[in-house]
């Protein structure tokens, strides 16, 4: 039963929603605006009424490949979402913008996943590692301290949750007020972020479940090396 358990939420789950999402996407892909502007000519609406002239808008290859970068400070879009009119593409260039103005507020769930950026990457780089050869060896320590480096990895994505779902909180506020949606494309656009939201939630679902799992074998390995 714990096996069953277990698969449905490392497989299925992530599965189901990424399912969801490129469904949603392509739906509202379809969805224009009533303002008729392409996702690069809202973003920089957005961040010059916002003071954020600084902030550099870059297209990018790739399927949703969207994202905000604070070093470089610049918001890269995916071709289709850059010069696209839809609602999708409003919605998801919106949503990068929402990172720059949680930058701009210093909004601390923010700060918090930046500085955790560098443990994390340490974490994801070495943590299958030790525990690979903890398992191998039987060797508890070892696996303790995969379990260890897993956990910053893992806290990184749980402090992600907060940080998107507020970006996308912010998106829609902004394109509510300067008028990039009305009526009931307030609906659409909620559809489309809900939907990219949910990918966070499967990955940390996830990472969560395979976290608790090593934590499992190691109290498993502890207790046998005990007797």
């Amino acid at each position: 039963m714990g096996f069953i358990v277990y698969f449905i939420l490392i497989m299925i789950i992530p599965l189901f929603v990424q399912m969801y999402l490129r469904n949603t996407y392509s739906k509202f892909l379809k969805v224009g605006t009533s303002s008729g502007l392409t996702g690069a000519q809202a973003a920089r609406r957005i961040l010059d009424q916002n003071g954020l002239y600084d902030v550099s808008i870059e297209e990018v290859r790739g399927h949703l490949s969207d994202h905000y970068d604070p070093r470089s400070r610049s918001v890269r879009l995916s071709s289709t979402n850059y010069h696209g009119t839809s609602i999708a593409a409003i919605s998801v260039a919106i949503h990068e913008i929402g990172h720059c103005l949680q930058q701009k507020d210093g909004y601390v769930p923010l700060r918090v996943r930046h500085a955790l950026v560098p443990v994390a990457n340490i974490g994801s780089n070495f943590s299958f590692v030790l525990i690979l050869i903890g398992i191998l060896l039987t060797n508890p320590n070892l696996l303790l301290l995969g379990i260890i480096a897993m956990g910053a990895a893992v806290l990184f994505q749980v402090v992600t949750l907060p940080v998107e779902f507020n970006a996308s909180s912010r998106a829609l506020d902004v394109m509510i007020g300067s008028g990039l949606i009305r009526n009931e494309e307030e609906y659409r656009a909620r559809k489309v972020l809900n939907a990219a939201a949910l990918t966070y939630v499967a990955a940390t679902v996830v990472a969560v479940a395979e976290l608790l799992r090593f934590v499992l074998m190691f109290t498993g390995m502890s207790n046998n090396n005990d007797d």
